[in-house]
């Protein structure tokens, strides 16, 4: 060993963050926040205080050394207490929530980092840990057991990988998670989820060229689209399955966390002027394929492929899982694979919502209605870059994206994009029954699509109906569990509209924490802070508009926030000068 390498015995902890991909997947800068706020305001404290050090970071894990054992233990006690309590409020789905495992073991010191026998102990001790809870080593568990008044709970012993020998391990939970076990195994077994639910996987690229993967995300995407408009099949949204997309889960997993029956997978690749599509479900309580189908068809034929792919699917799952669904309309679509390929472009440059990307999009739109005048989907496509663009100012674009609407419901009254565009066209044009019954036919066409009833809520707290936003949410968070922030937004906007501030605060919390660079919930924490004369917290969250948006006003609000009542908009606006807001 060298001078800066020597051992000696150490209390090891190990924690990280429960479901961190799925996490960053969803709301990369609202999780990166979050945790920041967390290790600073509870946990390096913690640390700190009863004398460990944090060797270091690991993503979204920490490797901290304790010269006792009895205090790495109180820490990690502290801090799993801590992150309850922090965590109240916001739905299991949101919260971050660690795992820790304690060891004392033997470790190679070099600088300020550890090795050695006891870290990987420490590691494998802290996947086995429950969430929210602690698993600790029988050494360390020697230790504390009477010097602790903590109730563990012994798991037994366990074969880990790359250690030779058995490990025995103890639990701990906080109280309301022990309580809760106890309570559901002494009670009858959980609720299945509905028979008639499937998750759809984004498929693999089975090409060897990334440049395929808008083909292949289109693919899964018109798949979701055509399950979703069978009446009485839950379909999880797009949203929230492809938070997967690239990482190794089982099935089971998967089924479990988005609370389904049944998932569905498959690749697709293309090579040369052939490509090959494989689809297989797979039962969410076995992890067995019950139906698999592999299609291999000329490129040239492509549209008519994916859309054979999709019937044949839906028809498939109509026998498995919802037999008699039946007259969904029938699809019309162009028979040119070069305007589809465009509107496939299109739709995946134009979901990066920035400038530049909404320019592309509506190249590619022009190019798919320039191959094929009466494509619909690309004229809604094309409305869709407009709002976009009158969204950031552009003059005159909002009439555009009307005129381009009005013509793709012409061309195919059942697409649903139609309707969302005319959902919202309507509504900044301030026809809210037309708004709303817009998007209450794109609810009729596509009943499993979550972001319509979404939509549907957010129109009609404008609309002046407030009291109908949350069970529309609630239907959308079910269909889409890792819903976006505006979900909750539009909740705590209703709930502001109904004069519920308290309640509307708690939301609007929620949805700053899920997205922090979106300029809404800034606004309306800002009004609901105002209203509840916090004048301090009111001023930061006038000063985040600000930031965001150099020239906000209360003309701005007027334009781009359309209330039908008078009174809801001077309720915001009043909010905002109890703020700060200046004319």
């Amino acid at each position: 060993m060298t001078e800066r390498t020597q051992r000696r015995l150490a209390a090891i902890v190990l924690a990280d963050v429960v479901g961190y991909s799925r996490l960053m997947g969803v709301d990369e800068t609202g999780t990166l926040a979050a945790l920041r706020a967390h290790r600073s305001e509870l946990i390096d404290p913690l640390i700190a205080e009863h004398g460990g050090r944090i060797v270091k970071t690991m993503g979204d894990g920490l490797l901290l050394e304790f010269p006792s054992v009895v205090g790495a233990v109180k820490c990690a006690l502290e801090i799993q207490h801590g992150m309850v309590e922090r965590n109240t409020g916001i739905a299991d789905i949101d919260a971050l929530r660690f795992r820790i495992g304690v060891h004392l073991g033997d470790v190679i010191v070099e600088g300020d980092d550890i090795f050695g026998d006891g870290v990987n102990v420490a590691s494998r001790i802290e996947a086995l840990a429950d969430p929210d809870g602690i698993a600790i080593s029988d050494d360390a568990h020697r230790q504390v057991r009477d010097r602790l008044d903590v109730a563990w709970q012994d798991r037994g012993e366990h074969r880990v990988k790359n250690i030779a020998r058995v490990i025995s391990v103890w639990h701990w939970t906080s109280g309301e998670k022990q309580a809760s076990a106890i309570a559901t195994a002494a009670s009858e077994p959980p609720a299945e989820p509905e028979e008639a639910s499937i998750a759809v996987l984004p498929f693999n690229n089975m090409s060897g060229d990334q440049e395929q993967e808008y083909f292949v995300d289109g693919i899964t995407e018109d798949i979701i689209t055509e399950l979703s408009k069978i009446p009485g099949l839950l379909v999880i949204s797009r949203n929230s399955t492809f938070t997967y997309k690239g990482k190794a889960t089982k099935a089971q997993d998967i089924c479990r966390d988005l609370g389904v029956r049944y998932v569905m997978e498959g690749s697709v690749r293309k090579a040369g002027e052939r490509v090959r599509i494989t689809a297989q479900l797979i039962d969410g309580r076995s992890g067995g394929h019950l139906w698999a189908e592999r299609y291999d068809r000329e490129l040239a034929d492509i549209f008519a492929v994916q859309d054979d792919v999709t019937e044949k699917i839906v028809r498939a799952l109509e026998v498995n899982l919802v037999e008699g669904a039946q007259n969904r309309p029938a699809r019309v679509e162009t028979e040119n694979p070069a305007a589809y390929d465009c509107v496939l472009r299109g739709r995946e440059q134009y979901r990066l919502f920035s400038k530049d990307a909404n320019l592309n999009a509506r190249r590619l739109y022009e190019k798919a209605i320039e191959l094929d005048p009466n494509y619909a989907a690309a004229h809604a496509g094309l409305a869709m870059t407009c709002l976009h663009d009158w969204f950031a100012g552009s003059s005159g674009t909002l009439d555009q994206a009307y005129k381009l609407t009005m013509k793709a419901n012409a061309l195919d009254p059942t697409l649903p994009l139609v309707y969302e565009a005319l959902g919202n066209v309507y509504l900044f044009r301030n026809q809210y029954e037309e708004a709303v019954s817009a998007i209450g036919q794109w609810i009729e066409i596509e009943p499993g699509n979550a972001d319509a009833y979404a939509n549907l809520a957010g129109n009609l707290q404008f609309a002046g109906q407030s009291e109908r936003v949350k069970p529309l949410i609630e239907k959308a968070m079910r269909l889409n569990p890792f819903y976006p922030f505006y979900y909750i937004l539009y909740v705590g906007q209703a709930d502001l509209a109904m004069g519920r501030y308290e309640e509307a605060l708690e939301s609007l919390q929620r949805s700053a924490a899920h997205n922090p660079e979106a300029l809404p919930t800034h606004l309306y924490l800002a009004a609901c802070y105002g209203h509840l004369d916090q004048d301090a917290p009111a001023r930061k969250a006038l000063a985040e508009v600000y930031r965001i948006y150099p020239d906000f006003s209360t003309a701005w609000v007027k334009t781009y926030f359309p209330y039908q009542r008078a009174a809801d908009s001077d309720r915001l606006i009043d909010g905002l000068r109890k703020a700060g807001l200046s004319e």
